[in-house]
């Protein structure tokens, strides 16, 4: 497998508070990296780094090879990168396909399609609709987004990010606030993603299905990588067992 995304030396820092810290790593085409640690191990920040949401002080990114450091959000979108959010954010008033239909309408206007004799309103709901298919709440399709559970909003923000046609999905939690059983099927349907192709980058705290269904993790700890390895390997290492599970015990016997 080829880099698809490489991180060096990611650097940022909020005031005295040291966020990131010389942070690196890499991704496969084709891989499926978890990104863990404990709360305030800085994994959020790192994400929007990636995407361009925050502009560290220090960081040189590169997307197959591109660096894209300096570029906004829009244009690294545009290159084919997506995120999703931990807290979803959909237009509750629309309906969970319209929802995605203006995912990808904004993709065509993006890619100047309009060119082309404007944008056909019936095909952007097709392709939602095959979309909300790929994460198993297209029965929902006609339904507005107000009301409905917690479980079909977490698949239909992972709908709306493949509306953009990603070549790197960023996952910020999309397990969390999911009951046990919810958070196996949509961590089963992340894994079919990733098996059709797509790469991707997934924090979460459910360890659980981190080790079943990772192919890489990275640890951060205090805004600093401290290991990176094969799910079952770094989990054995003590720096991390004290830093992540010890931390998560101590608060669970609180």
């Amino acid at each position: 497998m080829s880099e698809l995304l490489t991180v060096q030396d990611v650097t940022m820092h909020f005031g005295g508070v040291h966020a990131l810290t010389d942070v690196s790593f890499e991704v496969q085409d084709g891989e499926f990296l978890c990104l863990i640690g404990p709360n305030g191990a800085g994994k959020t920040t790192m994400l929007k780094a990636i995407v361009g949401a925050i502009r560290p002080q220090k960081a040189r990114i590169q997307l197959d090879g591109r660096e894209i450091s300096g570029l906004p959000t829009h244009r690294r979108i545009h290159l084919g990168l997506a995120l999703t959010h931990q807290i979803v954010r959909p237009f509750r008033s629309m309906t969970l396909k319209d929802n995605v239909a203006l995912a990808v309408g904004h993709r065509r206007i993006r890619r100047v399609w309009t060119a082309l004799g404007g944008l056909d309103r019936n095909k952007e709901r097709a392709e939602a609709l095959k979309l909300l298919e790929m994460v198993d709440i297209h029965t929902y399709a006609d339904q507005a987004v107000a009301g409905q559970p917690l479980g079909v909003l977490k698949r239909l923000e992972v709908a709306r990010a493949l509306a953009l046609q990603p070549r790197l999905l960023l996952l910020d939690e999309p397990l969390a606030g999911l009951n046990h059983v919810e958070a196996a099927h949509l961590a089963d349907t992340i894994v079919r993603i990733n098996r059709e192709g797509l790469t991707i980058v997934m924090i979460e705290h459910n360890l659980g299905e981190v080790l079943r269904v990772g192919h890489r993790l990275v640890v951060l700890d205090n805004g600093r990588k401290i290991a990176e390895g094969l799910p079952r390997d770094v989990m054995q290492m003590s720096n991390v067992r004290a830093a992540y599970v010890g931390k998560e015990a101590n608060d669970a016997a609180a």
